[in-house]
């Protein structure tokens, strides 16, 4: 194409040659960033003389490959073509192949290599090789497939063939004309009069049946990811150890049924000392982890001890449905909870292990001898935690079956994150997916003038596709297996991540794209498996492809009612909201209803010195201003302002019961398959769950608990008037 072959080498591993900022300016790649970036990815690309090996590395890889690792097509779209790499010598070998579909039934014929349509000749290895174009009806059925071909010569190989329907899952509750509503909450925040200071799965099942008398459709809850047991105070849900298990510290330790078998359990928990230090961690207005945590894992230790003791080496039925549960999920949870007693070992010996990059080099290889006699000679703690993940579930499934059993039209709805922490399980477990010396983030903007880095290391694209997607279908899986739906978080990550190289700034990083259409069709498959429905949240600058393929994919958009403006900066009326939308005030990043009314988030970030310049911050003040009456004269079209209030601000110089309630009757009217109730919104709060660019040291991110226990929500005035609102316009 006459590119420089760096240019070419990006292209072949996705990296953007440029990129537009949001002020529309032109940003290309430097070419320093390009060689960083495709170094990330394990492509040598440090000087000419190593882009010219790579170009022609990547050549061979290709040649030398009798079939590609996976294709994705869609059902009933026509014949499949699927490239085969053969020597020209095997032109008229018998050749044949097969596809064995999921469900046992294979199809197959025989073919001569040069009967089939060529596109392309390679020298590989002294010999000619021909790129024949393969040509047959895919199974009806979806699923995942498995296609062998054999030419003899050990010319053989197999491939992944997936068969992903056009769009995921719709309930029966959103179809046709139906619009459902559901509360959005952090669960950590939830207070409780059983909890142990923090919300646990327990609340999980009485939101439920919260929800169910209320005439709410789903709950929509923070990620509920494995974090690090081991430092219970990292707790930022979007910085998960591993996505495919649980955060543990949301058992309800007197839920377990071993509980009601240890005596001892019991009296300890009944204990005067162990209650009073229960009560001071419930009433504390912020989540203690620390304490959270020191509390259950002194109980959970003592439950263990029991089971290990009374089911697991006695062989009862527990015992076997543990042993069931491990061998359910193999290595997969065997690597966690190796991970976890490893993590837990070397913190305790080393102080500050933060991940396993700080442990000793011998143990940073999770298929390394001394892991492995590690894991043997500490066998019952690395039980311990698969016991942990055994109960999380089994709790998490029993809030899930009770959405059913009350009716729920669309279930619990699980958060998925958009990455992982550089030092946790996932990356530890399978490095070679990971870009582990760069981490996504975003470009500069009027906020983050330099850009943001989240420290989390991207997925490689390419090494995804030779997994044959396999760990972005299992992590599916494993998010989709007790919802009824599925958030997933900054939705543009199937499409392209903005990558900043360790040692670089944001204002240095790039795009790089990602398979889009085969992600979207393998999220399809899983959603219709598991009869689960997928909400995007698809803020922010989104580029066209993206919206325009959820739309037809089934996928829900999400709407904000702040950035939900005409061009003049007026409130969109609540018609010109999109149907295949969950609509919303706010969400877990943004103010609260009263905070934005009141301009809570841009004082604090005046107070934190979180605003770029004065004049970014002047003019956020300016347009916060003009948004109070907005709001007013749009409630106010609709026939909503409260009694005796007017268009100016001054009439409401606070966030009221009233005012709430009539903002979210505004949202109701929408014709949005779904509205989310934030629930901070519901009571009344001011301050924002997470104050994006701050730390612990200066915001209580992810740690703030709501003001009324869950017991009393029924009678809490402001949070019924509003979901009468609700109930009244979305019946």
């Amino acid at each position: 194409q006459g590119w420089h072959p760096l240019d070419q080498l990006c292209a072949l591993y996705a990296v953007h040659q440029e990129h537009y900022t949001i002020w529309g300016e032109h940003h290309p790649t430097s070419e320093r960033t390009k060689r960083a970036v495709l170094a990330a990815m394990g492509v040598p690309a440090e000087d000419d003389a190593a882009v010219e090996a790579s170009l022609s590395a990547h050549q061979d890889r290709q040649w030398r490959r009798l079939l590609p690792p996976v294709l994705v097509v869609r059902e009933l779209s026509g014949p499949c073509r699927i490239p085969l790499n053969l020597p020209v010598a095997l032109d008229q070998a018998a050749c044949h192949w097969r596809l064995r579909t999921e469900f046992g039934q294979e199809l197959g014929e025989e073919f001569v290599p040069a009967s089939l349509e060529a596109g392309g000749r390679h020298q590989l290895d002294g010999q000619q090789r021909v790129r024949r174009l393969l040509v047959f009806e895919p199974p009806a059925e979806t699923g995942y497939h498995r296609l062998t071909v054999d030419c003899g010569d050990g010319m053989q190989a197999e491939m992944t063939l997936i068969v992903a329907p056009h769009a995921g899952y719709t309930p029966p509750a959103i179809q046709g004309a139906g619009r459902k509503w559901g509360i959005a909450a952090q669960l950590y925040g939830v207070r409780s009069a059983h909890n142990w200071g923090m919300g646990d799965f327990s609340d999980l099942r009485a939101l439920v049946e919260f929800c169910a008398d209320a005439g709410a459709a789903t709950v929509l809850l923070n990620p509920l990811h494995a974090l690090f047991p081991a430092a219970p105070e990292r707790a930022s849900p979007y910085s998960p150890s591993s996505r495919m298990w649980f955060n543990t510290l949301y058992l309800d330790v007197e839920a377990i049924a071993d509980f009601a078998e240890c005596a001892a359990a019991r009296e300890m928990a009944a204990s005067q000392v162990f209650r009073h230090r229960l009560g001071a961690l419930r009433e504390s207005g912020q989540v203690d982890y620390a304490g959270v945590a020191a509390a259950k894992r002194e109980l959970l230790e003592r439950l263990y001890r029991h089971f290990r003791q009374g089911h697991l080496e006695a062989g009862g039925a527990r015992g076997q449905a543990f042993r069931a549960f491990q061998g359910a999920h193999g290595a997969s949870l065997r690597k966690l909870a190796e991970f976890e007693a490893l993590q837990e070992h070397f913190q305790a010996a080393e102080g500050a292990a933060w991940g396993w990059p700080a442990w000793p080099e011998a143990y940073r290889d999770h298929r390394a001898d001394e892991v492995a006699a590690f894991a043997e000679a500490n066998l019952e703690r690395v039980e311990f935690y698969e016991y942990l993940q055994w109960q999380a579930c089994l709790q998490l499934e029993a809030a899930g079956q009770a959405s059913w059993e009350r009716g729920l039209g669309i279930g619990i709805m699980l958060d998925l994150a958009i990455g992982v922490a550089e030092g946790g399980a996932a990356t530890w477990t399978r490095p070679e997916l990971y870009a582990l010396t760069a981490s996504a983030g975003a470009p500069p903007d009027e906020i983050n003038l330099m850009g943001q880095d989240w420290g989390l290391p991207p997925w490689i694209p390419h090494r995804l596709r030779e997994a044959a997607y396999e760990p972005f279908i299992e992590l599916l899986r494993a998010n989709m297996r007790f919802a009824g739906a599925l958030r997933i978080d900054h939705v543009m990550g199937l499409y392209r991540l903005f990558w900043v190289v360790r040692g670089f700034t944001a204002v240095d990083g790039c795009y790089v794209s990602y398979p889009f259409e085969d992600l979207l069709g393998i999220l399809a498959l899983e959603s219709q498996r598991n009869r689960c429905l997928v909400v995007g949240e698809d803020l922010g600058t989104v580029p066209d492809e993206v919206r325009h393929a959820l739309h037809p994919a089934g996928v829900l958009s999400t709407r904000v009612l702040y950035f939900e403006r005409r061009e003049d900066g007026r409130m969109k009326p609540p018609q010109d909201y999109p149907l295949q939308a969950a609509a919303a005030v706010t969400t877990h990043d943004l103010p609260t209803l009263a905070g934005f009314w009141q301009g809570l988030d841009i004082s604090l970030r005046d107070r934190l010195g979180l605003f770029p310049s004065d004049e970014v911050r002047d003019r956020q003040i300016a347009a916060r201003a003009a948004d109070r009456p907005h709001l007013l004269q749009a409630l106010e079209q609709e026939g909503l302002l409260p009694a005796g209030g007017s268009t100016l601000p001054e009439s409401f110089p606070a966030m009221t019961a009233e005012l709430a309630r009539a903002v979210y009757a505004y949202l109701a009217r929408s014709p949005a398959k779904l509205l989310l109730l934030q629930m901070e919104d519901a009571l009344g709060v001011a301050e924002q769950p997470n104050l994006p660019g701050t730390t612990e040291a200066v915001y209580p991110d992810w740690r703030l608990k709501l003001p009324a226990e869950l017991e009393d929500w029924r009678h809490h005035p402001w949070l019924q008037g509003v979901v009468q609102a609700l109930r009244r316009d979305r019946p």
